[in-house]
């Protein structure tokens, strides 16, 4: 199995911590493509600059499955999962966020869960995410760092006694059942804080790592119709090659199966200049 593995953001050091975990998460056999966006913020704290991350995320996947996959299923490594949902409809392989890995992780462990995230600005948009999974009432809270960070690479070893007491909170004062430790910056710090805490602790990361695997496992089939089927033929302008070949591809393979099925689909329009 071959996962490929993106960072929506342009940060090379969270990057390193990404693949570190997903390298001690991932299966025997399952190997790791981790690839950073060429464009974008270093971390991402909000819904636009998740916006922007989107479009960089979508640049990769296509790069990938342009001529059909080269990747067996894609991870997307950034809390709030940019571009998602909307990228499972460019591609036949399953795409992953690791927020929704999370949360399913953290739902098959617990009641209530808990998130703690690096920073006060990025909760209004996490508790979108939580609420966009239907899974709002299950939320016990968020709780998250209120100080500047001195850097996006050091977050764990300049607040692991913050992160570690903000999640012994979420648990004795907000009932936590489950805690997320959410955003690839805190990559592997579950590891080291899952035992101080007396509750499961979930990392994206590898929830995300260990989530795709599974899926890809399964080999369900790919979307071809309903709500994550591909993108309609129509004409388009201005998209990068990678982009446009991507897109193509969906869609002759959403034609092709409709005529398997014996049902038809809108010809395409040739793409304008």
């Amino acid at each position: 199995m071959k996962l490929l593995v993106i960072n929506p953001n342009i940060s090379d050091d969270v990057t390193a911590l990404i693949e570190a975990e997903a390298l001690r998460s991932a299966s025997p056999g399952t190997e790791i493509v981790v690839r950073t966006a060429g464009y974008g913020v270093e971390y991402i704290e909000t819904r636009f600059e998740s916006l922007i991350a989107a479009g960089a995320v979508a640049e990769i996947v296509a790069e990938y499955t342009r001529d059909g996959a080269s990747v067996d299923g894609v991870v997307v490594a950034a809390f709030g999962d940019p571009g998602m949902p909307a990228l499972k409809e460019l591609t036949d392989v399953p795409v992953i966020g690791i927020t929704e890995a999370a949360l399913c992780a953290a739902a098959l462990q617990g009641h209530r869960f808990s998130i703690i995230a690096i920073s006060d600005r990025i909760r209004p948009w996490y508790q979108d995410c939580v609420e966009r999974f239907g899974l709002g009432g299950r939320l016990a809270s968020i709780r998250s760092i209120n100080e500047a960070l001195n850097g996006i690479a050091s977050v764990q070893q300049d607040f692991k006694a913050t992160l570690l007491a903000l999640s012994q909170q979420a648990v004795t004062e907000d009932g936590a059942d489950v805690v997320i430790l959410a955003g690839a910056p805190l990559a592997g710090l579950a590891r080291e804080l899952r035992g101080q805490i007396g509750v499961p602790v979930v990392d994206g990361i590898s929830a995300g790592i260990r989530m795709a695997e599974a899926v890809v496992g399964l080999d369900s089939g790919p979307h071809r119709t309903g709500a994550f089927a591909p993108p309609p033929a129509k004409a388009r302008r201005g998209l990068t090659g990678n982009l446009e070949a991507a897109l193509t591809t969906a869609q002759n393979a959403a034609m092709h199966d409709a005529a398997h099925r014996g049902t038809t689909q809108p010809a395409s329009p040739a793409p304008a200049n």
